[in-house]
């Protein structure tokens, strides 16, 4: 079996059985102008890693493995948002709001789109999530049956928020999950960096990390 050298211990990796899960590479969260933005964060740290994303799923997709996308985003009537989520904080735009990308993080506004760069080919799987993590209110695991997926290869943002809580709630369905993690970014290196210690401290207890250049290498030699 083809290892990736990954941390905290080599990946054994099954090619049958991996998919590329990217999470929330979207205008609102990445682009100028956006909820992100608003938000007070300085959006270039995560437009940086739009190129390792973009050569991790070209690379899946010519080798035929599947793809899942995933957008937070929300019913343009607000009635999957709870207030909880919406009132919090003192942000400039809030969920729903109109901002200059549409109404903030509702399904189908220009904001709440994957970036164009990363934009699904028809035939991948897109989840559309209401929270955090991917498999909460959405058909995540259905669609992980369906296609055979038993190892996840993570990207996206931000590292700590959507991306390491999909991997939690992936990790306690029996998933083995594995971060690129020069394809992942927060807004706080700091958070990413701790992160990525804690899911691959105790003998990979949420996963595994490896670089973008290390998966590929491992997907080559098999």
């Amino acid at each position: 079996m083809t290892k990736i050298a990954a941390e905290p211990f080599a990946f054994e990796l099954e090619p049958s059985a991996l998919a590329l899960v990217i999470i929330d590479m979207q205008r609102d969260f990445i682009e100028p102008g956006g909820f992100g933005e608003s938000l007070g964060n300085d959006v270039s740290r995560l437009r940086a890693i739009v190129p390792t994303v973009l050569r991790l799923l070209l690379s899946f997709r010519a080798r035929g493995l599947p793809v899942i996308h995933t957008m937070e985003c929300h019913r343009p009537d607000l009635s999957d948002c709870p207030p909880a989520k919406r009132d919090r904080g003192a942000p400039r735009l809030r969920i729903g709001d109109p901002g200059p990308m549409g109404r903030v993080l509702i399904s189908g506004e220009p904001g709440a789109a994957i970036l164009p760069e990363l934009a699904p080919l028809p035939g991948e799987i897109v989840i559309e999530k209401p929270g955090k993590g991917a498999f909460y209110a959405t058909p995540l695991q259905e669609e992980l049956t369906r296609i055979g997926a038993r190892q996840l290869v993570f990207a996206g943002v931000t590292t700590e928020v959507c991306v390491q809580t999909t991997m939690r709630e992936a990790n306690d369905r029996g998933y083995e999950c594995l971060l690129a993690e020069d394809a992942t970014a927060s807004y706080f290196p700091q958070f990413e960096t701790a992160t990525l210690e804690m899911i691959r401290a105790q003998g990979a207890i949420i996963g595994w990390t490896a670089t973008t250049e290390q998966i590929l290498a491992g997907l080559r030699d098999d």
